[in-house]
């Protein structure tokens, strides 16, 4: 449902016939049980893992996402279309090879057994506390401010090994990314020096180049400041789209490589664009919504500090809230090329079965099935980086998965291109090439704590196909901060405090009535018309038409609560039961249907109104056909049902006026 769908685990005829420096397999080793050096990974790239059965965990399938099981307040919060949609697809095959991703939008469609939701911190908060007082974690004693603001990357840096290398050794920290916190922020171009030459590729007269290069983009509503995650990403190509024909080292060549991958990935190819790339890597194709091989990406996953805005070094050297502490890093390295004409194309959607996948929890990594190796580093109960294991690597497909070669290993997503998310959204030109700041986000010092910390510096961008905001796009089809959609008490006294009928709107801000089903229905309704007049208002903007501090930033009390929340996943070390967690059980989690929607458990016991949903029913052929009820009206109806999305944003950049 909302955030990804199941995967189907087919994983021998999701391959298929892989070709590996012009060596090729069919694939059978690889999934039919054979050793670990016979697998066509460890042909191309070393890294041995070991079979891990989905049987074994204790969710078994960890890659559908807790946002996956909450209801939609009738079909007014859609959260769906911003991962099951055909857009991509239809826009352009390469990028999206399914053009039924958008039928999730319509039912909960989870086969027996995984209509059960596992995610136990998210649904029950109060277990998570009860555990953590079980270990005599007091959370009350935590200074969780001294506590974001503590760095946790630079001795996991430190432990990995060479500067440079991707694949380090063979220690518990291979795969950890090679990016050095101490060279960070990177440059005003967004390219990562270092003032040590054993950090870069070549001196390019500002510094030693890392090769990486940083990503600003539109985030969705997912890694944000109010939901308590920001993040840091960061692309880095191999050697020869560095260096000239004759091999020399040209940060000319490297830029105007970058820049025409972008293209690539955003469908932006032009007719005068050249077929191949530049200098030493002339001899490969530039192919639609297709990263070269060896491509690599950094993803530091930060904790929200909201005095951090990169002019404080002593609070953070991170702009946008990220606090100097990070939750997780995170790594991909592409090490299969897909040829897109050879995915399975259209269909009708697949439901998820049982499977196995290669990983090497040791070292914390696991093959995505889709040309991507994926590696996590996550916190231990003290606080330091460790490898996550197999059924926390399986997390990761949620979103980084995408299509499969041969027939039907590919995820749900349908709005990650090539398994990514961060690069397609890439803001226009040089406002994309820095680090990632969440719309500019600049501290106010004087706020109270308990008030909106800063101010954005940036509008709302165009979404390129929808000719509106993206961000009031967001609004208008989630009402609500995140993809739970929820609604924190800073939003919801930003809005109750401008929608009012003497201010020209069409009624007050209402409250959510929860006594009888068919009233709360009306309330939500009425919510998301009253967020369609604010956003076509551009209300959702402040006076400089910059988004609104309050919708984006959450007070400095607000971040540091939702920061000893999950610091309570950290110290009970369960993060396979959740890593999101709510100060409650979030309303979208709870049973508030009409007797014309109704469903019951997957037992067939009734659900009582204001139950907290833990599983839904299947149908008689096993699959789950629970209705969302956001088919009900399409967008041009009024409603929010839309199978056409895509997720880029518009060229050159344009903002909401």
């Amino acid at each position: 449902m909302p955030a990804t769908h199941a995967l189907r685990l087919s994983l021998l005829a999701a391959l298929g016939g892989l070709t590996l420096g012009g060596c090729q397999t069919d694939g059978t080793d690889l999934w039919n049980g054979g050793g670990q050096d016979q697998t066509p990974l460890a042909a191309a790239t070393g890294l041995s893992g070991a079979y891990v059965s989905l049987a074994s965990f204790s969710n078994p399938q960890p890659n559908i996402p807790a946002q996956c099981y909450i209801e939609t307040s009738g079909g007014t919060q859609n959260a769906c279309v911003y991962c099951h949609t055909n857009g991509l697809a239809e826009a352009n095959p390469p990028l999206g090879n399914n053009n039924a991703q958008g039928d999730l939008q319509v039912a909960y469609s989870f086969a027996p057994g995984l209509s059960v939701n596992h995610w136990e911190n998210t649904l029950f908060p109060e277990k998570l506390r009860a555990m953590a007082a079980s270990l005599g974690v007091n959370p009350d004693a935590w200074d969780m401010q001294a506590y974001i603001r503590q760095d946790n990357w630079s001795e996991a840096y430190q432990a990995r090994g060479a500067a440079l290398a991707w694949n380090a050794g063979n220690g518990a920290l291979r795969l950890f990314p090679a990016l050095d916190p101490a060279d960070l922020p990177a440059r005003t171009d967004g390219f990562v020096r270092s003032n040590d030459p054993q950090h870069g590729y070549f001196h390019d007269g500002q510094g030693w180049n890392t090769g990486w290069r940083a990503l600003n983009f539109m985030p969705y509503g997912i890694f944000t400041p109010m939901t308590g995650s920001v993040s840091g990403v960061y692309i880095r190509l191999p050697q020869r789209f560095m260096q000239r024909a004759d091999g020399s080292y040209d940060l000319t060549v490297y830029q105007q490589n970058l820049d025409l991958l972008e293209r690539a990935i955003q469908n932006r190819l032009a007719g005068g664009d050249p077929g191949h790339y530049y200098g030493a890597a002339a001899d490969v194709a530039v192919r639609p919504g297709l990263y070269p091989l060896g491509t690599e990406f950094a993803h530091p996953l930060h904790y929200v500090d909201v005095a951090a805005d990169g002019s404080d070094p002593v609070v953070s050297r991170f702009p946008g809230t990220r606090a100097q502490r990070v939750k997780e890093i995170r790594y991909m390295y592409k090490w299969q090329d897909f040829d897109p004409a050879r995915a399975p194309a259209g269909g009708a959607e697949e439901e998820e079965g049982p499977g196995s996948v290669l990983v090497n929890a040791e070292q914390g990594w696991i093959d995505n099935g889709a040309g991507w190796v994926l590696a996590g580093y996550i916190e231990n109960a003290a606080g330091r980086l460790r490898p996550q294991t197999a059924e926390e690597l399986m997390q990761c497909f949620g979103c980084h998965s995408g299509r499969g070669q041969g027939g039907g290993f590919k995820s749900g997503v349908g709005n990650t291109v090539d398994s990514t998310w961060a690069f397609p959204r890439k803001f226009a030109g040089s406002l994309g090439w820095q680090e990632m700041n969440y719309l500019g986000y600049r501290h106010d010092p004087a706020a109270a704590t308990s008030a909106t910390p800063g101010i954005a510096g940036l509008g709302d961008p165009f979404n390129r196909g929808k000719g509106k905001g993206e961000f009031r796009y967001f609004l208008d089809t989630v009402v609500g901060a995140s993809l739970y959609g929820d609604m924190p008490t800073p939003i919801e006294q930003y809005l109750s405090a401008r929608i009012r009928a003497a201010n020209g709107y069409s009624a007050d801000w209402p409250a959510l009535d929860a006594s009888d089903p068919e009233r709360l229905l009306a309330a939500q309704r009425l919510r998301q018309q009253l967020m369609r007049e604010l956003t076509a208002r551009g209300e959702h903007l402040d006076g400089s038409r910059h988004i609104a501090g309050a919708l984006l930033y959450p007070p400095q009390e607000a971040a540091l609560a939702g920061a000893a929340r999950y610091r309570q996943v950290v110290a009970t070390q369960r993060y396979t039961l959740g890593k999101d967690v709510f100060a409650a059980t979030p309303f979208t989690y709870r049973y508030y249907r009409p007797a014309r929607y109704a469903y019951t458990h997957a037992d067939g016991r009734p659900y009582a109104q204001g139950e907290i949903i833990t599983d839904r029913p299947v149908d008689a052929g096993g699959a789950g056909q629970v209705p969302t009820l956001i088919a009900l009206a399409t967008e041009a109806e009024g409603g929010t049902f839309n199978t056409d999305y895509q997720p880029f944003l518009a060229y050159p950049s344009r903002f909401e006026p």
